[in-house]
């Protein structure tokens, strides 16, 4: 074959590749009107969130033993007696050792003789996170650790159990949902359209609000003389957020 003939061939080849693609792209795009709306996909999009509350039925209480001194070792020894005292009556009133967790502890240079080599004073602190499945036993618990020689109650806050968390989360989600399909109705009112079904649904945000007492408010309930220490409780929140996405049609 020639030089001519070989070239002329070439071109040919080339010509008939070039129709079969235009072939193939006419093809992919037969039948599709891209100016009908009615094709398109039409959808509502919606945030919305849900809260449930509920009565604990668990607490947490955190007390603390402390000492000061000029001495980091006595200051040590004197957390260590109040460590042994307070377990000891905790334990003897009920409560087990994995209920009675270690939350701090620490022993330092008190801030104000830093600089005064003169006279040096160390401060300590071993605070307790104290678990409770009885929400009403916590005035009586306070009682015994500081009787035992606790010397701050810090804080006390009452929550839910994982199960009891589980269900309150439920009825949660469904008040969310219920925000959500409210929501959405609305848009698709304003719209024009009415909605035909969520065919997306996910959380988003979600949380436990416990509730919680000062160390203020523990004082004011021990006050009387002798009196067991009464804590008043409050209901503990779940919030839970949602997105969904509605299939909407016209109307």
């Amino acid at each position: 074959m020639n030089r001519k003939l070989a070239t002329a061939v070439g071109v040919a080849l080339l010509v008939a590749l070039a129709g079969c693609s235009g072939l193939v792209g006419s093809t992919g795009t037969a039948g599709v009107d891209t100016g009908d709306k009615s094709t398109l996909d039409r959808n509502i999009e919606v945030t919305a969130s849900g809260e449930a509350t509920a009565e604990p039925d668990r607490a947490t209480i955190q007390v603390a033993v402390t000492a000061t001194g000029n001495d980091s070792a006595a200051v040590r020894d004197e957390l260590a007696a109040g460590d042994e005292a307070v377990r000891a009556a905790l334990t003897d009133w009920g409560l087990d050792e994995d209920d009675i967790r270690t939350d701090q502890y620490d022993v330092r240079e008190s801030y104000e003789t830093r600089e005064n080599p003169e006279r040096t004073e160390y401060q300590g602190v071993h605070r307790y996170a104290i678990a409770l499945d009885d929400v009403d036993a916590v005035g009586e618990v306070i009682d015994v650790a500081i009787d035992a020689g606790a010397d701050e109650v810090q804080r006390i806050e009452f929550g839910l159990s994982e199960e009891r968390e589980r269900e309150v989360r439920e009825t949660a989600i469904e008040n969310a949902m219920a925000n959500a399909e409210g929501d959405a109705t609305v848009l698709a009112d304003s719209s024009g359209l009415e909605l035909a079904g969520a065919y997306s649904v996910s959380t988003a945000n979600a949380g436990v609000t416990p509730y919680r007492v000062s160390d203020a408010a523990v004082m004011a309930e021990s006050d009387g003389a002798g009196a067991a220490t009464g804590i008043e409780t409050g209901d503990v929140s779940v919030r839970v957020s949602v997105n969904v996405i509605y299939a909407a049609e016209q109307a």
